[in-house]
């Protein structure tokens, strides 16, 4: 399938995430959403349904996109309509529903994580409750996208993995690296309050 390149130089969007960005959609109703680092895009990416569209208050235009699912880059042309944007080919990939012992127990261990996160921070229960409600393995894996904290490089091998049980390791890594950083900072925060 074919959609309109949206190139994007400071956002990475995962599935399931509605964003409002700056960008021009034209008419489209499905775009395809691509990180770019330095100039070199991405091979994975977004494809996203639009869901509304017009211009800021700056007149610049903006869209409230909402990410289906993640599709690899293929080769491009410059859109009949206008030759300064260019339509992709897209080979689009589904999460389906791994039902595995393996991946039942990376869900279980990434919740476990992120709930100590959550506890270390002091998370006024939202966004376990959030964690909680969501139910597909792959989304759960690509919650770490929403955080802050991850670096581009962190989001992007994220989006990059393709294989659900991949993803849901990737992220319980990233998460633990995270958990441990927090510790830390709590053991230390311990030690001057002890010695104060």
């Amino acid at each position: 399938m074919a959609y309109l390149l949206i190139p994007l130089d400071d956002a990475i969007v995962f599935p399931t995430v509605t964003a409002t960005l700056p960008i021009d959609v034209g008419e489209e109703e499905r775009v395809f959403l691509l990180p770019r680092t330095d100039g070199e895009f991405a091979r994975t990416g977004v494809v996203a349904e639009v869901i509304e569209h017009g211009h800021s208050r700056r007149g610049n235009p903006v869209a409230t996109v909402l990410g289906l699912h993640r599709g690899l880059a293929g080769s491009a042309v410059a859109d009949p309509d206008d030759p300064e944007r260019l339509r992709i080919d897209v080979q689009e990939f589904h999460d389906g529903h791994p039902g595995d012992d393996h991946t039942a127990e990376l869900a279980r261990e990434y919740r476990a994580v992120v709930e100590e996160i959550l506890e270390l921070r002091g998370d006024d229960g939202r966004i376990a409750a959030f964690l909680r409600s969501v139910q597909e393995p792959g989304a759960l894996a690509d919650t770490a996208g929403l955080s802050p904290e991850f670096s581009s490089e962190q989001k992007l091998r994220l989006l990059d993995t393709l294989d659900v049980s991949e993803r849901l390791q990737v992220a319980v890594e990233l998460q633990r690296e995270r958990l441990a950083e927090l510790q830390v900072r709590s053991r230390i925060r311990d030690d001057v309050e002890a010695g104060a």
